[in-house]
């Protein structure tokens, strides 16, 4: 078993890293995220700071398995995922579900799956941000209070199935008022006058500088 084992969220980066790497490392893919907040309730705390309960997924429960397995037999983890919002928050919840130390786990990121790029990145690891987690985390929470407390609203006032979202309900709002600004508009008509002058070989035009407006 190689004594490094690094973490990306796609398989298909996985092959050509580990290429790259060498045998000293070990590459597996997280597939993504391997947790979310839970399916039962609305799964945050909100008497206690908004608190969110995050639970495996249920696709991921064997994934997580060979990952666990896999950490506590490297010496080291790496945790690769993108470097966005999105990709701090795998590496923390990869941090979290594999039971990982800070002495033995390193964050890399890169913007280009090169030799060059990935061997740059395993010598300036860092740590995790959790400025960005907590943003991730917020956003998630977010999506999650807005969808649990309006969607239950939607379905006994229109109807079942239909959803609310942080996002796209301000959009449908937006789109609405538009909508009722276009049925009250009263469509009017104006003209535009101009001439062309012209005193022997000189010739110009010229326009009144406001519309006229029909009755």
């Amino acid at each position: 078993m190689a004594s490094n084992l690094v973490i990306v969220e796609s398989p298909a980066k996985a092959k050509t890293i580990q290429k790259y790497l060498g045998s000293e490392f070990s590459v597996m893919s997280s597939y993504g995220h391997i947790r979310d907040l839970c399916d039962k309730g609305m799964a945050i705390d909100i008497e206690n700071n908004f608190t969110p309960e995050y639970c495996v997924s249920k696709d991921k429960v064997s994934l997580v398995k060979d990952l666990r397995k896999a950490a506590k037999a490297a010496d080291k983890v790496w945790l690769a995922s993108d470097e966005d919002r999105e990709g701090e928050a795998i590496a923390w919840h990869l941090y979290e579900s594999l039971e990982l130390t800070d002495d033995r786990t390193e964050r890399i990121v890169f913007n280009e799956i090169t030799k060059t790029a990935i061997l740059r990145a395993v010598e300036n690891p860092r740590k995790i941000n959790k400025e960005l987690v907590d943003a991730q985390q917020a956003r998630r929470v977010l999506d999650r209070l807005v969808g649990y407390e309006l969607s239950p609203v939607l379905w006994k006032s229109i109807q079942r199935g239909l959803s609310a979202g942080r996002v796209q309900s301000v959009a449908v709002r937006l789109i609405v008022e538009k909508e009722r600004e276009i049925e009250l508009h009263l469509p009017t008509s104006s003209y535009k006058v101009s001439g062309i002058f012209t005193d022997g070989k000189i010739s110009f035009k010229a326009e009144v500088g406001s519309n006229f407006k029909t009755k």
